[in-house]
């Protein structure tokens, strides 16, 4: 079963393919929609701005065809959010897998972005088989997730947010398990031998 990481103008993707490494997985690095389409697993990592993202990801279709998979994928950071149905960065709309929207942190004496560790907790599904009740994860934004239907885990920093989505076979987390040390690895690994 093979994985893909999905290669566009916003990805963390060296750091990602190390820690599949680290548990002994391999992936492939492509923005090629066929290879996509037929990955055993999808993984759509991103850092970056959210508008100049989905533009890009719209010029070459990416955006109708991860909507359209039916194998299990995992967003990561800007790609969860990407996931969600519209951000406020940039007013800009996104692909609508989940219905929750993005939004930007406000707050006295709150320091955006979020940089550092941070735990999470409520956790649900698979995905976090194994892990710990607030557990810490590595974090860095200035946008989070609202509550919705869709969170399967949650964080505070000034409010509390989804730091997890999921709906069908998509997943979407808000830190970086790449950067998470064990409890990120224990969450690759949950993503790719038991989803």
């Amino acid at each position: 079963m093979s994985t893909v990481i999905v290669k566009y103008n916003a990805g963390n993707i060296q750091s990602v393919l190390y820690a599949l490494e680290r548990i002994g997985q391999q992936a492939l690095v492509t923005d090629d929609p066929e290879q996509i389409r037929k990955a055993g697993k999808v993984i759509f990592p991103g850092v970056g701005e959210a508008s100049t993202a989905m533009e890009y990801l719209k010029e070459r279709k990416l955006d109708e065809l991860l909507k359209s998979l039916r194998q299990p994928v995992l967003g990561i950071c800007l790609g969860m959010q990407l996931m969600c149905s519209y951000s406020e960065e940039n007013d800009t709309e996104c692909l609508g897998i989940f219905e929750e929207k993005v939004k930007k942190f406000t707050g006295e004496g709150l320091k955006v972005p979020q940089i550092g560790w941070n735990n999470i907790y409520d956790l649900k599904t698979p995905l976090f088989e194994g892990v710990k009740q607030n557990s810490f994860c590595y974090f860095v934004h200035g946008y989070y997730a609202d509550f919705g239907k869709h969170t399967i885990a949650a964080t505070s920093y000034g409010l509390p947010y989804s730091s997890g989505l999921y709906r069908d076979n998509f997943y979407g987390v808000q830190f970086h398990p790449e950067k998470s040390a064990a409890v990120g690895e224990r969450i690759l690994k949950n993503f790719l031998e038991n989803i």
